[in-house]
């Protein structure tokens, strides 16, 4: 129950006589409200008291992990998810995590990325082989600058180097033949020719970007891309030749390439 005692002293020039504390009426005492009056003299004393009924003894104050009468924070109307840039509830201090850079995530590195040839590893000197790499998103978890974090890959582009000088940049890891409909030796986005023939290592390189998670549920993109490679592909490149013969092999198998 909330009180509040008030004490006034008057000093009063009244008549000697003296008279008792009136008490309280019923209504008084029911609405909570009392007031009294003690005449000595020479002063008067006046007490007076309130009350709200129906309130317990601890009434009007309250317990939070801020401490006695002062309430905890609730979470804001219509947001699932604390936002570290505007309050604090995920446990962070507003403002204090750190702006992360491709540089920072060294014990974070994306998969290899697979790489594909067509024909499987194999080619005709002066017509297209079909280069097809694939990486996919990928999710890390990890301590990351003091904090517990989850790191988020997402393939951005594909560089590819067929091992004879020759380099290319796809937004794609590129698709099949089968994919498109399309023969053997068709030329495709990420198809090369090789202009002589020999054994070549072809490799692709896939740039990521990347963004962190620091447990808000909301991702802060990182500065700077990430990298993941693969290791030489073999591709045996072929030389065809033409000849002019007068029968099929079946006919004469003494033919030439036959």
């Amino acid at each position: 129950m909330l009180a509040t005692l008030l004490t006034l002293a008057l000093a009063l020039s009244v008549s000697s006589s003296t008279h008792a504390a009136e008490p309280c009426s019923a209504v008084q005492v029911s609405s909570g409200l009392c007031a009294s009056t003690t005449n000595g003299g020479d002063h008067v004393d006046v007490t007076g008291s309130t009350s709200t009924p129906g309130a317990g003894p601890d009434a009007g104050s309250e317990s939070g992990s801020n401490g006695p009468g002062i309430p905890s924070p609730r979470p804001i109307p219509g947001r699932d998810t604390c936002d570290d840039q505007l309050d604090n509830r995920c446990g962070y201090a507003v403002g204090a995590l750190p702006t992360v850079y491709a540089e920072d995530l060294v014990s974070f590195r994306p998969a290899a990325p697979s790489i594909a040839t067509e024909p499987a590893g194999l080619g005709v000197a002066g017509l297209p082989t079909n280069l097809v790499a694939a990486a996919s998103v990928q999710h890390i978890s990890g301590d990351l600058l003091g904090f517990p974090v989850t790191v988020r890959f997402v393939p951005a582009g594909f560089v590819f180097d067929y091992g004879d000088g020759a380099t290319q940049r796809s937004a794609s890891g590129g698709v099949t033949w089968a994919r498109l409909g399309a023969a053997q030796f068709t030329p495709t986005a990420t198809s090369h020719a090789y202009r002589e023939h020999g054994t070549y290592a072809a490799s692709v390189r896939v740039l990521y970007d990347a963004a962190v998670d620091f447990g808000t549920g909301n991702w802060r993109p990182v500065i700077g891309q990430v990298t993941a490679s693969t290791s030489g592909h073999s591709i045996r490149i072929f030389e065809a030749r033409t000849a002019l013969v007068l029968a099929s092999c079946a006919e004469n198998p003494r033919g030439p390439g036959c």
